[in-house]
C-alpha cells in the first residue's frame, strides 16, 4: 500500500502512524484501512456498560478526506444499534457534520472513544441519529454480535479481544465518558449563546480563533513528523487557516446613499453664490423711483417758477 501513496504527504504519514497504533485490537475497539484504500477505515466498538448498549459490538466505516488531519472524517454506522442510523453519515462534534469543532490533534482513537461515549446520549434530532426505546436498543445489542461485514470480513465475535476488567479497560471507559462530556461541552461553547466571548470586538475574536487553530495545525503536523521542516509546517499551517470574513457594513437605502453622493460632490462657486440669501431689491427699487419722482416734480416747479418770472419781466418793459 505504501507505493500507492506520497509518503511525504502530512496525510498519508498521520494515517499510517495511526494505523500502526491501532493495529493490535483491544477490549473496547479495534479500526484498521482497507487494503486498498488508505482513507476508508472500518472499525469495532463495544457498547458502554451500564447501559442499553452493554453486550453489543457494532462495526462501522471512517472516510477520512485528504485534508486529514486539517478535516474532520465522516462516520457511518453498519450495524443495527438504535441510536445510530445505519448507511447514513452520523452528525457529532468531531464528524465532518461540524468542521467548526474539528481539531487536527483528534485522531480515529478519539473518533472510536467519543462514538462509545455518545451512544448513551440522547439523539435529539440530529442527522443520523435514531431515539429507539430501551427494549428495542437491547434487542438490537444483542443481535449485534452475529453481524459479519462484508467489506472487510469482520466478524463481530472475534473482532475484539474478551472484555475484562483490569484498569486499561476501566481507564477506556473512563476516558470515552470524559471525552464525550468534553466534546458536547466545546459544542455547546461554539453555539449562539451568552458568554464572555460576545462582549468582545468580533475582528479580536476571529484573530485569536485563527492564532489557536493555526497553533494546534502546527503541534499536530509536529507530532505526526518530527522531521518536518519549518518550510512545510508554514506551508500547511498556512493552507489550513481560514480566510479573514468581511467587515460588517451596515445596509444603507438608495436615498441615503443619493444623499451621501451629493455631500461628497464639490459645490461650485456660482451654486453657492445662488443658494446665497438675496438681497430684497423691491424696496430698494421703490426708494429710487421716489427720488426720482421728486427730482423730476422739483424740475417742473422749477421750471414753471423760472417761465412765469420772464413773462412779467416782458410785461413791464
Amino acid at each position: 500500500m505504501e507505493a500507492r501513496y506520497n509518503l511525504k504527504s502530512p496525510a498519508v504519514k498521520r494515517l499510517m502512524k495511526e494505523a500502526a497504533e491501532l493495529k493490535d485490537p483491544t477490549d473496547h475497539y479495534h479500526a484498521q484501512p482497507l487494503e486498498d484504500n488508505l482513507f476508508e477505515w472500518h472499525f469495532t466498538v463495544r457498547g458502554p456498560p451500564d447501559s442499553d448498549f452493554d453486550g453489543g459490538v457494532y462495526h462501522g466505516r471512517i472516510v477520512l478526506p485528504p485534508e486529514y488531519p486539517m478535516k474532520p472524517p465522516s462516520i457511518i454506522l453498519l450495524t443495527a444499534n438504535g441510536r445510530f442510523e445505519v448507511g447514513k453519515k452520523i452528525c457529532l462534534s468531531i464528524s465532518g457534520h461540524h468542521p467548526e469543532t474539528w481539531q487536527p490533534s483528534w485522531s480515529i482513537r478519539t473518533a472510536l472513544l467519543a462514538i462509545i461515549g455518545f451512544m448513551p446520549t440522547k439523539g435529539e434530532g440530529a442527522i443520523g441519529s435514531l431515539d429507539y426505546t430501551p427494549e428495542e436498543r437491547k434487542s438490537l445489542a444483542k443481535k449485534s454480535q452475529d453481524f459479519c461485514c462484508e467489506g472487510c470480513g469482520a466478524n463481530m465475535k472475534t473482532a475484539l479481544l474478551p472484555l475484562s476488567s483490569d484498569s486499561q479497560s476501566i481507564q477506556a471507559d473512563q476516558e470515552a465518558k470524559e471525552l464525550a462530556r468534553q466534546i458536547s461541552f466545546k459544542a455547546e461553547a461554539n453555539s449562539p449563546a451568552k458568554s464572555t466571548n460576545e462582549i468582545l470586538p468580533a475582528s479580536n475574536h476571529s484573530i485569536s480563533s485563527s492564532v489557536s487553530e493555526q497553533e494546534n495545525v502546527a503541534e499536530s503536523v509536529q507530532a505526526t513528523d518530527p522531521h518536518a521542516t519549518t518550510g512545510e509546517i508554514q506551508n500547511i499551517t498556512a493552507s489550513a487557516a481560514p480566510e479573514p470574513a468581511p467587515p460588517n457594513r451596515p445596509s444603507v437605502s438608495p436615498r441615503q446613499r443619493r444623499a451621501q453622493q451629493q455631500q461628497r460632490r464639490p459645490v461650485s462657486p456660482a451654486l453657492l453664490q445662488a443658494q446665497q440669501p438675496g438681497v430684497h431689491t423691491s424696496n430698494t427699487g421703490s426708494a429710487v423711483l421716489i427720488v426720482l419722482l421728486t427730482l423730476a416734480l422739483a424740475a417742473l416747479i422749477f421750471r414753471r417758477i423760472y417761465l412765469a418770472n420772464d413773462y412779467i419781466f416782458d410785461q413791464e418793459f
